[in-house]
């Protein structure tokens, strides 16, 4: 598959100073296109309209958490392939393990670095598109 390029990710995360660090991280350092959800619901009802490029999907949110919202989008044809990466502080290699079971390209831990996210997001990014 050819690369194609990163520009449109949405990002569920339930607090909100961490929306305002990753969006220090994604948008300024990064310069990618952000929409922000504070739910697993916001998602699914934001998603299919935004036609994000990747999802960045806290695991643990109340209400829906990560791995639920991903499976309900997975059921929406227009989002059933978007590449989907984790942010959680729950890292121990039997979660990453599940995580990408259903079908998680990589799992990032937080607290994360701002200075090195993006970076990071365009590593799992490529690495999805190869194979």
């Amino acid at each position: 598959m050819p690369n194609i390029p990163l520009n449109k990710i949405l990002y569920a995360e339930d607090e909100a100073d961490i929306r305002s660090i990753a969006a220090i991280a994604l948008e300024d350092i990064g310069g990618f296109t952000v929409k922000y959800c504070h739910s697993g619901q916001e998602v699914l009802d934001q998603a299919e309209n935004f036609k994000p490029d990747l999802l960045l999907l806290d695991v643990m949110m109340p209400g829906m958490d990560g791995p639920t919202t991903l499976k309900k989008l997975r059921q929406i044809p227009a989002l059933a392939s978007v590449p989907a990466i984790f942010m959680t502080a729950k890292i121990q290699s039997k979660e990453i393990a599940e995580y990408k079971a259903i079908g998680v390209v990589n799992v990032i831990s937080k607290p994360f670095d701002p200075m090195t996210l993006a970076q990071i997001i365009r590593e799992h990014w490529d690495n999805s598109n190869e194979q």
